[in-house]
Order: C-alpha cells, then structure tokens, then sequence
C-alpha cells in the first residue's frame, strides 16, 4: 500500500508548527484536534519523550493549580513512556492529552510568575527583611536577625499578620485565581487569608 508521506521535519518549521497546533488545541479544550495533532507527530516518528514534555508544560503553564492533578497525570505518563516504549506509550499520551483538554484551564500561576520577574527587573534587589532571616548563631541574634518574626503556628488560623515582601513591595499581590477548577476552592481560601491578615 502506498501511504502518504507526512511533511514533517524534526529541525524544521514543520515540526513546531505541529507541537504548536497540538498545544492551542489543549489549550482550547478541544481533545479531537488535540487526538488529530498527536497522531500526525506520532506517526511521523517524533520522540515520545519530547511530546511528554511537552504535555508536562500544558500541564503547568495552561491548567495550573485549577486541576493540580494535571501535572502529577502528565509525570505519570511520562514515565509510562519511558517504561513501555512504542507503541504500548503512544495509548498514554493520548490519554494525557485528552485529560488536558477536558481540565479545567488557568494561567493564573503563569501570569503571577511573570508579574513577579517583572517586579524583580525593574525594582532595587531589597535585603531579606531582618525579621524574616534566620539566626544561627548569638551574634546574628545580637544583631537582630529574625526579630519580630512571628511563627505562624502561635497564631489562631496559623496566619500571622506579618509583611514577607520587601517594604518597597509591601502589600503587592501577584497570583489571582480563577474561578475554575480547583482554583475557585484557592482562590475563596485565598480571600479568607488575606481577609484574616488584614484583620490582625
């Protein structure tokens, strides 16, 4: 039988072209295209190690914490790849896509980590609040180190109404929950904490 031959070159265009349709369609819950992409690369003899990968980073970068067990599914599959090679693996892969597909999707810790860095960039490199730095030894206890600091634990909630951020940086938020997923559970905690902090 003759069989058409799949463009596709693993250096080339081509190649990201395909890792990219398949992670818009993860992205966009859409698990046939998803299905359609996987196999194209599948077929035309991609590693299976860089589509687990990848499928680690969807995880990470396109559910996040609205389904924390995303990331643990896709380390899993990776590792069932690993174990049982091709084609008994490709079965994983696709059961890892499908699973992000049908996840509930936030970007939330994506965009929170870039807020930060970009914070980082642009502000002066604050030193650790003495407060929230250790003291090993009776000279850095002499010299204040870890003074003030309060033990969450001593507290009702365990949570103390201490600044961690740099004075300059006080009171900066950066990760905003969405509303799906496991996240919305976060993201009312979330408000409950920073309501009881606001109140010690």
């Amino acid at each position: 039988m003759q069989r058409k031959v799949l463009l596709y070159d693993k250096s080339g265009e081509e190649h990201f072209n395909l890792v990219s349709a398949l992670h818009k369609s993860v992205r966009s819950s859409d698990p046939d295209a998803a299905l359609y992409w996987l196999t194209r690369m599948l077929e035309a003899g991609e590693d299976r190690l860089y589509i687990a990968r990848r499928l680690v980073r969807m995880a990470i970068e396109d559910i996040g914490l609205a389904d924390p067990r995303a990331l643990e599914q896709c380390i899993a599959v990776k590792e069932a790849v690993h174990f049982l090679g091709i084609p008994e693996g490709d079965l994983a892969l696709a059961q890892a896509a499908i699973y992000l597909c049908v996840a509930p999707k936030s970007d939330a810790a994506y965009r929170a980590l870039g807020a930060v860095k970009d914070d980082v960039e642009k502000t002066i490199a604050e030193p650790v609040p003495m407060h929230l730095r250790n003291a090993p030894t009776k000279s850095m206890k002499e010299w204040g180190y870890g003074q003030g600091y309060q033990h969450a634990h001593n507290f009702e909630n365990a949570i103390p109404d201490m600044q961690c951020l740099p004075p300059s940086l006080a009171g900066r938020q950066y990760y905003f929950p969405t509303d799906r997923g496991i996240e919305k559970r976060i993201r009312e905690r979330l408000d409950e904490i920073r309501k009881l902090r606001g109140a010690g």
